[in-house]
């Protein structure tokens, strides 16, 4: 029996083996440039007050009453922690660095935000920013994961 036929047996439905073969190289690129379509708007948000966020002038004002001094400094840090780094994603440039930012910011809004409100998201709970934090261990681990500025590189951190 031939590998392929070894493989494609595994299924329940042995004629979606080639296509799952053919779509697997896409898909660790296609969760990472997701990542950063998710984080870039929140960074607007936080920022320039876009997508109905609160701008940078309110953020500031939310990091200060949460504890963070100066609320300026975090507030802006935090807004473009997201920005760049969603960008950076996107086009799998520096991932690691920027997967590595992601999740110590997850880190820190799961313990400090977060898990007063439980586990769902609907409460304002740790789900979200858990699931965040999750999907960047992978590309702090497996890096870029090719279509990217990185694999095209002579070094990757």
């Amino acid at each position: 029996m031939a590998m392929s036929d070894t493989r494609s047996s595994r299924y329940y439905i042995p004629a979606f083996a080639g296509i799952y073969s053919s779509l697997d190289a896409l898909m660790l690129p296609l969760l990472r440039a997701g990542l950063g379509v998710i984080l870039i708007p929140h960074g607007c948000q936080k920022i320039f007050g876009m997508f109905g966020g609160m701008g940078l002038t309110a953020n500031a004002a939310f990091f200060e009453k949460v504890g963070y001094a100066p609320g300026m400094f975090w507030g802006t840090l935090v807004g473009c922690t997201e920005l760049v780094t969603g960008f950076l994603l996107i086009i799998g440039l520096f991932t690691r660095v920027a997967a590595l930012a992601v999740a110590i910011f997850m880190i820190l809004a799961i313990h400090f935000t977060s898990t007063h409100n439980g586990f769902f998201w609907t409460k304002g709970g740790m789900e979200y920013s858990l699931l965040i934090f999750l999907v960047s261990l992978v590309f702090l681990v497996r890096g870029s994961c090719g279509y990217s500025v990185d694999s095209s590189m002579s070094r990757e951190f």
